[in-house]
């Protein structure tokens, strides 16, 4: 099944290319940049930038070198993310919630040798340490000494560079790598995925084609950089478009991003549901009220979120879908057709195609194929992985509307055997957050020898008591087997850096508690 016909020719250019002519078609001094410093960069301020930057790293770098980045959401991400690709080199960008451990093999796997990062930032960060330990296996560069080597001369040479970017910037190919990413190892080890230029743009211009723009939003990006939907949704997307975007550094400060939407006087803010619901809760009335609407994606939108936003400020959530192997959206509603439940409708240019999983009753996995799905996983640095016949398997349960709306059931990892029945932990979740609505849930499953595998559920429910689950299900008639024999109370439920819940660390605390009760 395939959606509506993409013009593949929009995206056989590259991301500077789309840079550059963006400044043409907006004006070089355009307002497209800022971040909590609050300085405005200008199309040519940021190109003249990266042009003196990037002639800089071209010194300590070879060319086509994928470079590491290790930075939160900021004008500086961004301006090096450009600088990298003015000085034709690949940006691979670093998860700095991550660990040592996991960043230490995504360093291998990619063939990473130099880290740009910021002294400011590993500072505020309390990330010395984690620097220190990537310092062992690649040369960690702060940014602030290479900006203090440029001098009057070099800014002079990016002005010129930036004025005849014919002789100053050699395109590679629109196939050519564009960025590596790793997926956000919400079950696991996290995996290197390869997007090359065409990949990235063809996600921007699907994007663009799908949802009608007002010229005048501004966008609003507090989730990271190495998250392909802060780096495409927050970054890209209104760079190469001509919108301004606020890049702010952590979701994490409530209080904070709430007064600069309004102070920016923003109109598309990109958040989670975990993020959105505690940015509601600590706006104060009149703050978010200026926003066109909220995307939410990585995690389900809840209906208390939904609402939160709709009697307090009147906002909509577009819920939308994606993967980092897609660069990343599949598909998302639309502000003037929006399904609650559903993740909107297929992207223009994705086909789509619906394969049976035994056992799985409601739903088939999704698997899609389009110009904007990746080269492949790195399994070496010199070795790709393309996706069999151009097609990635999401690993997501979907069911499909007559008007074509997804509506996400859940990932095949994320189904239970129970006494030979399949049961979706995403449902056991939702049943949870019906009885509990205030709080936060994850259900995880571990080995059984009698019935196979069991439920647990973690919750930050101090008195959750499994007799009102198992009553709520009784009255709505939820299966005796998908309500959870263990629970366990947390203080907060683990969540990546990109706002995903961190199952493999929900497991460790259900296991723990296992073992502790024994």
């Amino acid at each position: 099944m395939a959606s509506e016909p993409f013009d593949e020719a929009l995206s056989r250019t590259t991301l500077f290319g789309a840079l550059l002519a963006a400044r043409n078609k907006a004006g070089g001094k355009m307002g497209v940049l800022e971040d909590q410093d609050r300085k405005v960069l200008s199309y040519d301020d940021v190109i003249r930038a990266a042009f003196a930057l990037g002639n800089k790293i071209k010194t300590f770098t070879k060319p086509r070198e994928r470079v590491g980045v290790l930075l939160p959401s900021s004008a500086g991400a961004s301006v090096t993310f450009f600088a990298l690709h003015a000085a034709g080199r690949v940006p691979a960008m670093l998860n700095f919630t991550a660990g040592a451990m996991n960043l230490k093999a995504a360093l291998k796997v990619a063939g990473v040798r130099t880290i740009l990062t910021s002294g400011k930032f590993l500072e505020q960060g309390d990330l010395e340490p984690l620097a220190a330990e990537l310092a062992e296996v690649a040369n960690v560069v702060r940014l602030e000494s290479v900006r203090e080597s440029i001098g009057m001369v070099d800014r002079v040479r990016a002005l010129l560079d930036s004025l005849n970017t014919k002789k100053s910037y050699a395109p590679p190919s629109a196939d050519d790598e564009a960025a590596i990413l790793f997926t956000s190892g919400s079950f696991g080890a996290p995996r290197g995925v390869v997007l090359s230029h065409a990949n990235l743009i063809a996600n921007v211009e699907q994007i663009a084609q799908h949802i009608e723009f007002d010229p005048n939003w501004v966008f609003f990006n507090p989730l990271p950089v190495f998250h392909c939907f802060g780096l495409t949704g927050g970054m890209l997307l209104p760079m190469l478009r001509g919108h301004k975007a606020f890049q702010y550094p952590s979701p994490l400060h409530f209080k904070i991003i709430p007064e600069l939407v309004r102070e920016t006087k923003a109109s598309v803010l990109l958040a989670t549901d975990t993020f959105a619901y505690q940015f509601a809760r600590a706006s104060r009335d009149g703050e978010l009220k200026g926003l066109a609407f909220i995307v939410c994606g990585a995690e389900k939108v809840r209906e208390e979120t939904r609402e939160i936003y709709q009697r307090r400020f009147d906002v909509p959530l577009i819920e939308g879908y994606g993967a980092t192997e897609a660069a990343p959206v599949i598909s998302v509603n639309q502000p003037t057709d929006n399904h609650h439940g559903t993740v909107g409708r297929i992207l223009p240019g994705i086909e789509v195609k619906l394969e049976t999983v035994p056992g799985i009753e409601e739903g088939q996995k999704l698997l899609v194929r389009g110009p904007n799905v990746m080269k492949g996983y790195l399994e070496a640095p010199d070795r790709i992985e393309p996706p069999a016949g151009g097609w990635h398997d999401t690993g997501d349960v979907v069911t499909l509307d007559n008007e074509g709306f997804i509506t996400i059931k859940g990932r095949v990892k994320r189904f239970a055997k129970i006494g030979g029945e399949m049961v979706s932990l995403a449902a056991v979740e939702s049943y949870a957050t019906a009885v509990w609505p205030e709080y936060r849930h994850a259900v995880v499953a571990l080995p059984c020898p009698r019935k196979g595998e069991r439920l647990v559920l973690v919750s930050e429910q101090p008195a959750v008591d499994v007799g009102a689950l198992r009553s709520w299900a009784q009255r709505n008639g939820a299966p005796e087997i998908a309500i959870p024999k263990a629970i366990v109370a947390v203080k907060e439920i683990p969540v990546l850096g990109t706002g995903k819940t961190d199952y493999v660390a929900v497991s460790r605390i259900a296991e723990t508690a296992e073992q502790e009760a024994a």
